[in-house]
């Protein structure tokens, strides 16, 4: 039920539904070279625009492919929570084209404001629609000109529109915000990582030397058995096993227990030695904070760390260098894997001081608890705009308009 003053009507009344350029095009009788706008920039909410390539087009067919400012651009395919991402076309390249597997929706900006279909295409209105309609496969879906130009647009009163597209504008800035924060505060840490554990940039205070030496000499490995069979619902402990660490190097358990053998104490390193997935998670490690919580599985090594701090050892395996040569050693073909011995093999250089093992440790572990605080942030920040959204974008929560 919508409220009163507020209509309904197909995309196709009340817009310009445009298909793109051909890559595959015949014969070019005046050819020239321009940038255009390929799936790969058009992301959910935002347009990537660090990577444009170009495409040869005939003069005479610029106007029919080139894009305006305040058309809005979406992909005709994609993930599932991806599909009818888009956003505002605000003129960043003149001229420019469009891919024709990126529609550019050109609204009468009498009856559709431009920012106000963005938003709605993209709220969960917009995406059930296009879930309902869409071509799956495993883990794609894609729409068709036909589908989107019967997208059942809400039509506010156009100076309501434009007011909720301000509102959640001012979320958008909050979240564009965060995530350069985000971004800035990831980049530090990479770089603060290459510095400190390499020796490069030295911590006040200290002026030891740094040995090297094999993993063997600091660590050994368990292995141990599934533990599929002890899995239940609301389990005091969590299975560690082959999806339970990240590329990134986070615990990310999901399988709760009540089984207490091969309980891991904390302090402990967990591994994935297997991967079905290219190999990006083996050789990661994740930091296991707590006493007998987790419980190790199959597929996973952990590493006991004797005369080494643990945790300094948990960023240095998730360094480039020294992942990247965990990785080639992964061999296999459907499942790859890591042996025991090659990671035992492993060389590190370490500082001969445990206290500045320590020291680098925890300037690195403050840089991830800034980290984790951000992408808290940013969860928060889009959470509150998506029910903002479901509210503004469907009459529940109304607007006043000056």
């Amino acid at each position: 039920m919508l409220p009163e003053g507020w209509r309904k009507a197909s995309l196709e009344d009340v817009a310009d539904i445009r298909s793109g350029i051909a890559k595959s095009q015949k014969t070019i009788v005046n050819p020239i070279s321009l940038p255009y706008l390929r799936v790969a920039n058009v992301q959910d909410g935002y347009l990537d625009l660090r990577d444009v390539k170009t495409i040869e087009i005939d003069k005479e067919k610029i106007n029919r492919f080139s894009l305006h400012s305040g058309d809005v651009l979406m992909n005709e395919g994609g993930d599932f929570d991806k599909l009818g991402r888009g956003d505002v076309w605000r003129g960043q390249i003149m001229p420019c084209l469009h891919q024709n597997h990126v529609f550019a929706v050109r609204p009468d900006q009498n009856k559709l404001d431009s920012y106000f279909l963005a938003n709605l295409s993209a709220s969960p209105y917009g995406k059930g629609y296009f879930l309902s309609c869409a071509k799956r496969s495993t883990n794609l879906a894609s729409i068709n000109s036909t589908q989107l130009k019967q997208f059942p647009v809400i039509l506010p009163p156009l100076p309501e529109q434009k007011k909720i597209a301000a509102i959640l504008s001012t979320w958008d800035r909050a979240i564009e915000g965060t995530e350069k924060l985000l971004a800035n505060s990831q980049q530090q840490k990479k770089a603060l990582m290459q510095q400190l554990l390499t020796g490069k940039k030295r911590l006040p205070g200290f002026t030891g030397e740094w040995k090297i030496c094999s993993l063997s000499d600091v660590a050994t490995v368990q292995t141990a058995t599934s533990k599929t069979q002890y899995i239940c619902e609301n389990g005091e402990r969590f299975i560690v096993d082959m999806g339970s660490v990240n590329r990134l190097g986070n615990l990310v358990c999901t399988k709760s227990t009540q089984h207490n053998a091969d309980l891991l104490p904390k302090g402990t390193l967990v591994m994935p030695k297997d991967d079905i997935g290219g190999g990006n998670i083996i050789g990661r490690t994740s930091y296991i904070d707590r006493d007998d919580l987790y419980v190790l599985g199959d597929h996973v090594y952990a590493l006991h760390i004797g005369d080494c701090d643990s945790k300094f050892l948990h960023f240095l395996i998730n360094s480039h260098p020294i992942n990247k040569n965990l990785r080639r050693r992964a061999n296999g073909t459907a499942q790859l894997g890591l042996g025991k011995k090659d990671v035992l093999r492993q060389k590190i250089k370490i500082p001969s001081e445990f206290s500045e093992q320590k020291a680098i440790a925890a300037v690195l572990t403050t840089a991830d608890e800034e980290i984790t605080a951000l992408e808290s942030d940013l969860a928060r920040l889009r959470q509150q705009k998506k029910a903002l959204m479901q509210q503004l974008l469907t009459g529940k929560r109304r607007v006043k308009v000056d």
